[in-house]
Parts: structure tokens; sequence; C-alpha cells
């Protein structure tokens, strides 16, 4: 079967010369891009008359976990340790039931945003539950997904922040890690899963347990994910706890190189962003929950001009509190300029660093782009509604919407449908998920 996506009004490629083609098709077979043109012909064709397509958004720095804890009194004002502190006794009552259904909704949430590939970073496992539950989620709505298999080891008996129910002895931690590799990693091109080993912070784990998960992650040839210099606390704490700054702990103990992406990096300084951009460290930048959590504004444009890999993560819903990729990117275009001038990052760069700078972080060098040979992951928006109605420059999306698609296609399948999520009863998993919250909060 082959698919043509007709008549595009603007189809933006991302590619090297950040090509705009105007009334275009694109071909789509065996779950690749194959050709783009005028007039071509497929076994099944799809309308796009008066939409801009974009490659799939990319989004590197999740926990989904989370859509089921959002606006909860006593975390919306609270700085990152104790938000985190509120947090923690009411995700310790999750099961696998919780993990999942949340799962389910904030995929679709990325979804109707436009997102195609998305990581997560799961670090905690109550009463049972298990990172299958997530990819069980991931491939009932059908998007790519690159799970993290999280840990926490140091509770606060230890002088950690977590509570020592939600901690893992470190044997157990690698034990599972091996398994959850050894049982879904993909590395082939087009891989609809690929699993990364990924130790919570510097702040939950011991320095033995980053160091041989650094170990084990490049013995298994998959990628390094961990949150670092989110804020003031956080380097604070490693000054106190490690003699160091942030990316020297990083570094010290294996935790730079093209394998590796951390989260925030709001507090690096000029050294620490010279070492990732050396290195080829990846940065996902989360400005939403930076903002929502007073954290700080990320030197995005300085990390950029030095050549350090930046893609862009919605982070959780407890911290964001929502899950929009394309309103992420939108926030990330208007810091940059709040703090280095208006012409610091345009609507077209942001969206690249949704897109292909996203791909780039993940290691997925068959995303991020509209081009022949590229997986069919494709992003399809209406600009002739309310949102862009007089807007001079429909493909300049970040400045005048919409934010949520009209269809998005994964490996050349349909997942949103004419603005609706077409892979799973959506309506029964809200249903289950007000549920849900609504008993956590009883129980409170």
């Amino acid at each position: 079967m082959s698919l043509v996506l007709r008549n595009a009004r603007v189809v933006l490629t991302m590619d090297d010369a950040d090509t705009a083609l105007k009334q275009t098709d694109i071909l789509i077979a065996n779950g690749q891009i194959s050709q783009l043109g005028q007039g071509l012909v497929g076994t099944e064709s799809l309308d796009c008359t008066g939409c801009v397509i974009t490659p799939g958004l990319v989004n590197t720095h999740h926990h989904l976990y989370q859509s089921l804890t959002r606006a909860v009194p006593g975390a919306q004002d609270a700085l990152l340790f104790g938000w985190l502190q509120t947090l923690y006794p009411i995700w310790a009552r999750f099961t696998p039931e919780h993990m999942r259904i949340s799962a389910l909704t904030g995929l679709a949430e990325l979804a109707l945003s436009g997102c195609t590939l998305t990581s997560d970073h799961l670090y905690l496992y109550p009463n049972g539950a298990r990172l299958d539950d997530t990819i069980d989620a991931a491939r009932e709505i059908g998007l790519r997904f690159h799970p993290t298999r999280g840990a926490m080891s140091i509770g606060e008996s230890m002088g950690g922040l977590p509570p020592d129910a939600l901690v893992e002895p470190e044997a157990a931690i690698l034990a599972d890690t091996i398994r959850v590799i050894d049982t879904f990693h993909d590395p082939a091109p087009g891989a609809m899963i690929r699993v990364g080993v990924a130790p919570c912070s510097p702040f939950s784990v011991s320095r033995e347990l980053m160091r041989d998960a650094a170990l084990l992650a490049r013995d298994k040839g998959v990628m390094l994910h961990t949150h670092l210099a989110e804020n003031d606390e956080d380097v604070a704490y490693s000054l106190a706890q490690f003699g160091c700054r942030p990316g020297q702990y990083a570094e010290d103990l294996g935790w730079t190189g093209d394998d590796v992406w951390h989260a925030h990096c709001v507090k690096l300084d000029p050294s620490e962003i010279s070492l990732f951009a050396r290195t080829g460290t990846g940065v996902a930048h989360c400005p939403c929950s930076n903002c929502r959590l007073g954290s700080g504004i990320a030197p995005v444009r300085a990390m950029l001009d030095a050549g350090v890999k930046v893609g862009l993560g919605v982070d959780g819903s407890a911290s964001n509190d929502m899950a929009n990729l394309m309103a992420e990117a939108r926030q990330a275009m208007l810091l940059q300029r709040v703090t280095n001038g208006a012409n610091a990052m345009s609507a077209r760069a942001a969206l690249r660093l949704a897109t292909r700078g996203g791909a780039a972080v993940l290691g997925r060098t068959d995303c991020g782009q509209i081009a022949p040979g590229f997986r069919a992951d494709l992003a399809i928006w209406d600009v002739s509604g309310v949102e862009a109605a007089g807007s001079w420059d429909p493909a300049a999306l970040l400045l005048a919407g919409p934010t949520r698609v009209r269809d998005l296609f994964v490996e050349g399948r349909r997942v949103v449908a004419d603005g609706q999520v077409a892979t799973i009863n959506f309506g029964a998993t809200l249903t289950r998920q007000q549920q849900l919250a609504r008993a956590l909060a009883e129980n409170l």
C-alpha cells in the first residue's frame, strides 16, 4: 500500500537548506517517505489543501506518569526540591494501571500537539509497576517511543531526597535495566522502540550507580539520560556533595558523549557548554517546566552557538502542567528573545529544535526531516482556521498557530485523524484517568 498526502500548501522539510516546498505532494510507502513532488500517485490519498506539513515533532524529556498529578495543591508554587517532596508520597501509591493509563493520556496529548517520537523518563516503580506498562501504552497508541529505565537508590535515611519507600537496591536496578533492554530495545533503522538507561539525578542515586549505569549502557549500545544542572539548588548540592559543578560530575563518571543527553541544563556555565559541545553531549531543553518551577532560563542561544545538540522536552505534567510540544517550541523561542533580543531565535529555528534537533539528541538519523528515505513521521497543520487567519506566512506556525494537528502519521500509520486520536478509545481512557486522579486526591 502507498499513500499520497496531496497538495499541501507548504511542506517544511527541515533539510540542510531549510527548504520550504509549496503545493507539494508526499508519497509514503513501507513506513518511509518515498518521493516529494506534484501529481504523485499512490493506492490511497489524503487531501492536504490549506495545510502545512512538518516532520513529526520530537520530545526529548517527559515523565508520562505525572499526567495524573497536574496542578496538585502544595506543589503549584514550590521550587524543585519542595515540589518533589510534596509529590513523592502521592506517586508512591501508583500501581501498574496508574502507569499505563497516565502514559496513554500523556502520549495522546503529545500526539495531538504534533509529536511522533517521544522519550520518557520513568524513575520510580511502586507496587509492581514496570517500564513495560508504558511501553505497552506506546504500542497501543502508535507513537515512536524511547523509554528510559530510570532509578532512585538514595533515600531520605541516606541523605537523599526521595522517601525510602520509593528507592530500589542498586543491584536490582541494574538487573532490571538489563532485562528491559534485552526485551524491548531495537537498534535497527526505523525502530519503534529504543530503550535508554537513566538514573534519576545526582541527588537520588550514588556515584557508583551513575558509573555502573554508564558502563552498562555502553556495553549494551544504548543511550544515557539524566537530570542535570536544573536550578541553583541542584548546583549547590553538587558543589556540597561532590566538590564540583554538575558538568564536571558528569564528565568524571562517564556521562558525556554523543550517546548522552541531559535534561534541563539551565545552569550550565560557559566551561560546561564547551564541554558538551566538544563531546557531542545533548541537552533536552524544557522551557515551560523551567518557568513553572522558577528554575531559570537555559542558555540555549549560547549552547547552539557553541555547537551543542539541543532538543525540546515538555517535562512531566506535574511541572508543566501541559504537554503540548508546539507550545513548548513557542516558549523556547520567546525566552531566548527575552534574554538575547528579538532576533535571537526565529520561529523556524525553534521549530527546528522541535524536529531535527530532537531527533539528533535521541540519535535518530532516520527521523526529523521530510526527505526520501526518512521515516514517514509527519504532522499536518490546518492553517485555514482562526489561529492563522490574516497570517502572511502560514509556515510561521509558532507565531500564529495552530498548536493542534489535523492529522498525524507515524511510520506511515495515521494516529490522529481530523483532530481526533484514531488508535485508542480516547474517551474511555480520559474517563479512567479522571477516576484515578480523583481517587488519589480523595485519599491524600
